[in-house]
């Protein structure tokens, strides 16, 4: 397997976390805790605190389930079966490789920096991006038809890639079958499962008849209407939480000229600000666009009031004037096109013992609009990888799966809750900032200290997209990032005229404390 730079996220070593858990199990005697208190484990405290030792025994004869074959199923799929661990994956849609069916939630996705690692780690980052689009910036909208370009990063390597959903799913899925070790099973939704007997509960959407399978292990990454998290939330001690937006989505496209050229500028994610409300592309390989109306359910501007064919063309004609004559057949296409929905989810625990993970959108649900949805659940593989790394565990092995099970979740959290955070928060930037002054000035002086003070000041943004460094760590930087910029922008008009020694004296005492733990991985937002 090709090696990729340790992500510090693995910031606590398996030795450590040992004591942790040795810590958790028995009390100061060195006796073991009664078992009733053992953490997150409610009535199947006794099944295994008991069964500590079989947690720990695996070999190839182990069974072992993913839940959904989607984005992150099927590249942990790959993971595993890397270090020779047999799967089987149930997957409710049919084979998309082979029927014409919907790719999900969103026809392309955005990969960054966090995404490709993972890729990197198996080795396939170089084919998967040929099929997609560098996107090296935001080309804004403005009512009038005025275009404005706003760069992601301080060079042209600096960009997101828009990829295909389906495109990048069909290939996952393929690699993970590739060696045998993976074998996916289609139409087959798992419904529910009982955790102390380790049944899974399976419908086969062809004939209906429902049937149970034994697993050692199931790993959940079943998306955000996860059936394994539902199962996991009838126990005692565990928890969920779910913030449905109050904004729903409607996706639109824009079709290649008749020579197969893009309509719009290839190279960058289009956004149209409305205040209350937004209009988006990103490009398509074959030369496309996907458009995505994202507007409030309820309200004068909202989906309630576009009804008809004639509301909707005369709200468009309105509000994004030059985008219309791109968009086909726009009445048509809004109206067949269901409004989706986007909901925030953390849960806690990830994870049942060794019996029972969450990974992805099954343990993190986070609305789209930082790109990192999918990212995020690449980087939750990428950690799992490390960990069995450093476990030194294949199939042939024995180690603990309570141990790789907690400590996944225990470091995931945090950072999976960050990134939920700054997403919602970065909807209100991107549907409400990109048009303002003082956002824009502040974002023209952010331009100025990276080009000073490279490696020294970073913003929140490249942090979260061009690196691995923690997300929490980003979001804490992001909000001392806001802190100098409003002080060095007091009374400021023109950018390239602010106060670079206040600056740096700024830098120095509020970002470097801390960056500098992570300066090893600092390159990559600099210059990746």
């Amino acid at each position: 397997m090709r090696k990729a730079k340790k992500n510090s996220e693995v910031s606590l070593s398996i030795g450590k976390l040992i004591k942790v858990r040795i810590g958790d199990w028995f009390g100061a005697s060195g006796a073991p805790r009664d078992t009733i208190a053992a953490p997150h484990v409610g009535r199947y405290a006794d099944t295994l605190v008991s069964g500590r030792t079989m947690a720990m025994v695996t070999n190839k004869n182990d069974r072992i389930a993913l839940v959904g074959a989607g984005l992150v199923g099927s590249l942990l799929a790959i993971f595993m079966a890397r270090r020779g661990f047999k799967v089987d994956m149930y997957e409710r849609r049919p084979d998309m490789r082979t029927e014409a069916i919907s790719a999900g939630r969103s026809i392309n996705l955005a990969i960054s920096t966090r995404g490709i690692n993972a890729l990197a780690r198996l080795g396939i980052d170089d084919e998967i991006l040929s099929q997609a689009v560098p996107m090296r910036g935001r080309m804004m909208h403005s009512p009038q038809g005025e275009l404005t370009f706003q760069p992601y990063g301080m060079n042209d390597k600096q960009c997101i890639n828009s990829i295909s959903r389906a495109t990048l799913n069909k290939a996952l899925m393929t690699h993970a079958e590739k060696d045998g070790h993976a074998q996916i099973f289609f139409n087959q939704k798992v419904i529910g499962a009982n955790f102390e007997t380790g049944e899974l509960f399976i419908e086969d959407h062809k004939s209906g008849e429902t049937r149970s399978e034994i697993y050692n292990r199931v790993i959940g990454t079943d998306g955000s209407a996860s059936a394994i998290r539902n199962e996991m939330l009838k126990l005692p001690n565990y928890s969920c939480t779910e913030s449905l937006l109050e904004y729903g989505y409607k996706e639109l496209v824009v079709l290649p000229n008749p020579d197969g050229s893009f309509k719009l500028e290839k190279n960058a994610l289009h956004i149209w600000p409305r205040g209350n409300f937004m209009l988006i592309a990103l490009p398509n390989f074959e030369g496309s666009f996907t458009c995505t109306l994202f507007l409030p359910f309820k309200g004068d501007l909202s989906f309630e009031h576009l009804t008809n064919d004639e509301q909707v063309a005369a709200f468009f004609e309105k509000y994004f004037a030059d985008a219309v004559p791109h968009i086909e057949s726009l009445c048509e296409t809004f109206r067949s096109n269901p409004t989706g929905h986007m909901v925030t989810v953390k849960t806690f625990p990830w994870n049942v013992g060794g019996q029972a993970l969450l990974m992805g959108d099954a343990a993190h649900g986070i609305v789209p609009f930082f790109g990192q949805g999918m990212n995020c659940g690449f980087e939750d593989c990428t950690v799992f990888d490390q960990l069995l790394e450093e476990l030194n565990a294949d199939s042939s092995s024995s180690f603990d799966w309570s141990l790789l099970f907690d400590t996944l979740g225990e470091q995931r959290k945090i950072n999976t809750d960050a990134i939920a955070d700054m997403a919602v928060e970065n909807f209100v930037e991107m549907r409400d900032k990109v048009a303002d002054a003082r956002f824009l000035l502040e974002k023209a002086v952010e331009k100025v200290l990276q080009k000073h003070f490279p490696g020294r000041y970073l913003s929140r943004y490249a942090l979260v997209t061009f690196s691995n460094i923690p997300y929490k760590v980003a979001m804490d930087v992001g909000e001392i990032d806001n802190e100098i910029l409003a002080e060095l922008c007091q009374g400021l008009a023109d950018p390239e005229k602010v106060d670079l020694t206040l600056a740096e004296k700024l830098i120095d005492e509020k970002l470097a404390p801390l960056l500098t733990p992570y300066t090893g991985l600092l390159t990559l937002a600099a210059s990746h």
